[in-house]
This record gives structure tokens, C-alpha cells and sequence, in this order.
């Protein structure tokens, strides 16, 4: 029997498949997503949740003229197998393959590109406001989970949409009572309530049909009872609370019964306002061994056995297993260190903290603003707030660590996890931005551990500074191998040493194995050189700047943004020390990163100890021809 499947190039061909054939298709999707996924890694869970509300939506309504925008976009495999991409999922975020979110360049039905949650909304507002100004009549959805609703900007736009009953947005929530893990909050724990309670839909229309086929006067109770459907309503949904605020509510319905969905979206876009379908589902539908796992549902999974879901290889030790066994150990010592993290309890590694002390740990949902204020809270209280983030993630509350943390000199300590290049999981995932950002802020420390024992030692250290945030960051990954120091100077790590040497290297976090890696070839063409890990990256260490003075040449290397990174502190301390030496900064450029493994991507970049060393050699020749002249 052909596959249904291959036949659909686009949103139209749906249209034309009959009921027997979308059921089938609806088959077909689950398995090429578990079978890619199985191969390449990725979101799984949240896709196989949205299969049939996904085909409704292409079915109602008429991408891209109508505009579909995804939050967060880790549940869009689905749309881009149904808008002409299925054949592509071989090569699902691999370099130069499908990405892993939604991608412009990738076709006109994506809209959205950033994978930060809760903004689907006032994309949403935007492209409506944007349709009213020129006149145009097509609709805009936003298809968001509950967890997304957790974040206060989904809140602000929902603000504004409800301002005008006219603005044709569609807000479809899909409501599976999760993000990574079971959401959180007031909001959460009511929209529970509605999944958990009988349905008013099915219990009206069995009224309906027996009083309906009755004697009249059993159609006059009927349509009294139905004139009251709204307080019955509201009593098990809330469609008071969307309702009151000027948007129409519709729900909760199916998500996995695409007749239902259908008919439910179908009055959506024709009822001329805005208007919020409900929709329940559940993560992992169709594979139960993702519907049974009970930490995240195969929210994003590794390579895995599809038969056992089971990971193909184990990966080896990851920073995050570091953190997350020294977190413990530094609560066991200090009962006023407290955990916080927005929606991430299982990603950043506080969960064994939370296990261990369950009233010490907060999950704030996808709140990242709020964590931080809160977290000004708790140490304005007396407590050490340890707020872990993934290191993208912090950006959202830059204000709130200047302004609330900062500001009130408050010990609060920032772990960002997935720091510097990320790779696969693309452009607004990568953690190339907080360096710079970070170094903007008064007072603050900053900690680059380059391998477990530093994250650990340097995590500590971190915990005891209480007037003032402190920082640590670190990468995606297997945790590096120890790499022991030689020496130190002040806080700064000697890890090479030459005799006479030439050229300081200097490598940051991850990197500082590099900067040996660079120091050890210069070495082997006769020039000497030093490799050093500054520790604590701000406030920079004064003891950086005598050793830059010893030498003919500085080489900085970070796989942070170019522009305002550590390479920059250090060329400017060199400057207004006066100090006659060259900085070389290896960074990465302002840009935005396709998605590929970390290791091509620092090769594009440039940033191998093969590029970096070659560009130093070249400057000391660039140095001796210019003695000669």
C-alpha cells in the first residue's frame, strides 16, 4: 500500500484525504518521527503529542497565507513534515540537514525561528496588528503549551490581543501538563483540574440527544438547561477567566481526536476575534515507552534502541553530573543554599537537590524573570540562592540580575549550564552571549571552570561571596579532563611553561585545554610559549596583566561572542595599563550559528589549536619583518 505520507508536498494535499487515508497518515508521521529520532536524537515526546492536532490545523486553516506560529518551536516536526520537508528528516540537525525548530530559511509556512519560550503570543499580536494596518483578512496562530503559559510575557500579549475583538488571532494552547517536566503554578494546577475532571461536552450533548428526541416540553428544559451551559462551563473550564479578559474560549477538546480538533479550530476561524482552543494531549502519544517515562517523556532524546528506548551508547560523564553531585554536597554543608531554575529541574541538575531537600528547591516554571527577582528575595532574606539556567536562558533576565541582584549587592549565584557553543540544537540555543553581557555588571564574578575539579572548587568559592552575584559557567557535554596547573599567580592557573617564553595563551572555561593544546606547537617551532586559565574571568585578575607584560604576544581564546567577551577585557586592561604587547582574540563573530556538532562548528570558527597557532606564528614573523625594516 503506498504511503500516505509521500503524497503530501503541502498543507493542500491534506484537504483532499479522506478519513481511512488521515488516520493512516497520522500513523505514518508517529513512525517516521520515532524512527528519526531513534537515529539522530531530538525532541520526540513533544512531537508525537501534536500529530493530530498538527494535521487539523494544515486542514483548517491555509499556511502560510495563514500564519502558524510554534512556541518554542521543539514541537514542530510534525508541521514540517506536513509542509513538504518529511523526505529531509534523515538528516535531522545534522549540519547542513533539517533544523531541529522551525527555520525561515527552511520554508515560507515557518515563521518563528527562536526557540525561547512564551513569545508565540506577541509574535502572534504583532503579525495581527500588522494584518489590520494593510488591510489583509488571513488568521494567525499561535500554538503554545501550558508550560510556555507559565512565562509572564505570554501574559502581556494576551493583554494586548484581548484589547481588540476584531484581531483575527487564533491561540490553540496545547495542554499536556508539561514542559521538560510537569509544569508549575497556580495556572498549572487549574488547567489540571480540568483534565482530570469529567468532560461537560460529552455530558451535554447525551442531555441534548435525549431531551431532543423527547416530548416538547423536554426541548423547552433543554434549551433552558443549555441557557445556563456557561456557569456549568465555567465550573469545569476556565472559561471565565479567558472570557472576561475579551477572548473567546473553546474546550477543552481532544487533541489526539482530529475530527474534534477540526471542528473546534474550524469555529475558531470563523468566529472573527480572538479566541483560545484548548487542547489536551499527551507528550509521547503513540509510543508508550515515552508515555511511561516519568522524568520527561523522551522530551529531547539521544540516539535510542526504539524497542526498549534505551540510549544506543552512554554517554560519558557530563558537566551537569558534576554540578548536580556538588550542589548536594554544598547543601549538606550549608542549610541556607537554596535552588531555583525556570521549568529545567532535571537539564540544569538540581533534581538530587530537590530529592535530598525538596523544600529548598523552587522550580519557578518558564519564569526566568521572575527566578532571578525571587532569588533577590531569598538573599535579601538570608538565604544563598542558587539560580541554574541554561546559559541562552539568562538573557531574559538581564535586567534582573543588573538591576535587582546586583544593584542591592546580593549574594546570588548564576549556574549556567550549555555555556559557549552548543551545536545541534542551533542558533538560539548556543550560550555565546552571556560573557559579554555579564561583564556589563558591577560588581558581579565570573567563574570559567575548565574541567569537573575546578567546577567544583570554583562552585564553592562562588557560594561564599555574599555581597555581591557570582557566576559559573560551563559547557554542553562530556566534562573535560582534569587538567592539573603547574603553578599559580594570584587566582590565575599556569597549566604550560616555557623557558623564555614568548607568546601567554590564554584559554577560558573549555578552552584552556586548547590554550595548551596552542602552546605546546608553538613550542614545537621553537617559539616559547605560556598557557594559562584565568579562573575567575571578572574581575580580572590584575596577575593577567603582569604575565601579558613578560611577553611579546597575547593570544586569547573563548567560544563567547567576540565583541565584549574576556579577549576584549584583557585588550583593554593591556591598553589602559599601557603595556606594548598585541592582543590576538580568537571569538566567535557576532552571528548567528547553524546548527552542527560543536566541534565543526569551532573549526568554521576557527578555533582550533591548529588556526590559533598558525595566526600566532604568523604574527611573530609579522614582528621580526618589521625589526628587520
Amino acid at each position: 500500500m503506498a504511503s500516505v505520507l509521500s503524497s503530501v508536498s503541502g498543507p493542500a494535499d491534506l484537504r483532499r484525504l479522506d478519513d481511512e487515508s488521515l488516520t493512516r497518515l497520522a500513523a505514518e508521521v508517529r513512525e517516521l518521527l520515532i524512527e528519526s529520532v531513534a537515529a539522530n536524537g531530538g525532541h520526540l515526546g513533544p512531537n508525537l503529542g501534536v500529530v493530530e492536532l498538527t494535521i487539523a490545523l494544515h486542514r483548517v486553516f491555509d499556511s502560510p497565507n495563514d500564519k502558524i506560529v510554534w512556541d518554542t518551536g521543539h514541537q514542530a516536526y510534525v508541521h514540517k513534515m506536513l509542509t513538504g520537508r518529511a523526505d529531509q528528516f534523515g538528516d535531522l540537525r545534522k549540519e547542513g540537514g533539517l533544523s531541529g525548530y522551525p527555520s525561515h530559511a527552511e520554508s515560507p509556512h515557518d515563521w518563528v525561528e527562536n526557540s525561547h519560550a512564551s513569545t508565540s503570543l506577541s509574535y502572534a499580536d504583532g503579525l495581527a496588528r500588522a494584518n489590520a494596518v494593510q488591510g489583509k483578512d488571513d488568521h494567525v496562530v499561535a500554538v503554545i503549551g501550558d508550560g510556555a503559559l507559565t512565562g509572564g510575557m505570554a501574559w502581556e500579549a494576551i493583554n494586548n490581543i484581548c484589547a481588540d475583538n476584531c484581531r483575527r488571532v487564533v491561540i490553540v494552547v496545547n495542554d499536556n501538563g508539561r514542559s521538560y517536566t510537569p509544569t508549575v503554578g497556580g495556572l498549572a494546577n487549574r488547567l489540571t483540574q480540568i483534565r482530570t475532571n469529567p468532560r461537560y461536552e460529552p455530558a451535554l450533548s447525551a442531555i441534548r440527544e435525549r431531551m431532543t428526541t423527547g416530548p416538547k416540553v423536554a426541548e423547552v428544559a433543554y434549551e433552558a438547561l443549555h441557557a445556563i451551559k456557561k456557569g456549568f462551563k465555567d465550573a469545569l473550564a476556565p472559561q471565565g477567566m479567558f472570557e472576561d479578559l475579551g477572548i473567546k474560549y473553546l474546550g477543552p477538546v481532544d487533541g489526539h481526536d482530529r475530527r474534534a480538533m477540526e471542528q473546534a479550530l474550524t469555529a475558531a476561524r470563523n468566529f472573527g476575534g480572538p479566541v483560545l482552543v484548548h487542547a489536551i494531549t499527551t507528550k509521547g502519544q503513540g509510543y508508550d515507552i515515552a508515555v511511561a517515562n516519568e522524568n520527561d517523556q523522551m522530551h529531547q532524546a539521544h540516539p535510542f534502541d526504539r524497542s526498549t528506548g534505551e540510549a544506543i551508547s552512554i554517554a560519558p560523564a557530563g558537566w551537569t553530573s558534576v554540578f548536580r553531585d556538588e550542589i548536594v554536597r554544598i547543601a549538606d554543608d550549608r542549610p541556607d543554599v537554596v535552588g531555583i531554575t525556570a521549568a529545567m529541574l532535571y537539564p540544569t541538575g538540581l533534581d538530587a537537590f530537590a530529592d535530598k531537600f525538596p523544600d529548598r528547591v523552587l522550580d519557578v516554571g518558564i519564569a526566568e524573570q521572575h527566578a532571578v527577582t525571587s532569588a533577590a528575595g531569598m538573599a535579601m532574606g538570608g538565604l544563598h540562592p542558587v539560580v541554574a539556567v541554561y546559559a541562552t536562558f539568562l538573557n531574559r533576565a538581564f535586567d534582573q540580575v543588573l538591576m535587582d541582584v546586583a544593584l542591592h549587592r546580593l549574594g546570588v549565584t548564576f549556574v549556567l549550564d550549555r555555556a559557549g557553543v552548543t551545536g545541534d540544537d542551533g542558533a538560539s540555543h548556543n550560550g555565546m552571549w552571556d560573557l559579554s553581557l555579564l561583564q556589563l555588571v558591577p560588581g558581579l564574578h565570573l567563574a570559567a571552570p575548565r574541567d569537573g575539579s575546578r567546577l567544583r572548587e570554583l562552585l564553592r568559592e562562588a557560594v561564599t561571596i555574599d555581597d555581591a552575584p557570582s557566576v559559573v559557567r560551563f559547557a554542553k557535554g562530556p566534562v573535560a579532563p582534569d587538567l592539573e596547573a603547574i603553578d599559580r599567580v594570584g587566582t590565575v592557573d599556569v597549566l604550560h611553561r616555557s623557558e623564555g617564553s614568548e607568546v601567554l595563551v590564554v584559554g577560558v572555561g573549555t578552552m584552556a585545554a586548547t590554550a595548551v593544546d596552542v602552546a605546546q606547537r608553538l613550542e614545537a617551532e621553537g617559539v616559547p610559549a605560556t598557557a594559562v586559565d584565568p579562573r575567575w574571568i571578572k574581575p580580572l585578575d590584575p596577575a593577567v596583566l603582569d604575565l601579558a607584560a613578560e611577553h611579546r604576544l597575547v593570544v586569547t581564546i573563548e567560544d563567547n561572542g567576540r565583541q565584549g567577551g574576556v579577549g576584549s577585557t584583557i585588550l583593554h586592561a593591556v591598553s589602559d595599563r599601557g603595556l606594548d604587547v598585541p592582543v590576538r582574540i580568537h571569538a566567535v563573530e557576532q552571528e548567528f550559528l547553524d546548527h552542527a556538532k560543536r566541534d565543526v562548528i569551532l573549526k568554521r570558527l576557527g578555533l582550533t589549536a591548529e588556526s590559533i597557532a598558525e595566526d600566532a606564528l604568523g604574527r611573530l614573523r609579522e614582528f621580526s619583518e618589521g625589526d628587520r625594516r
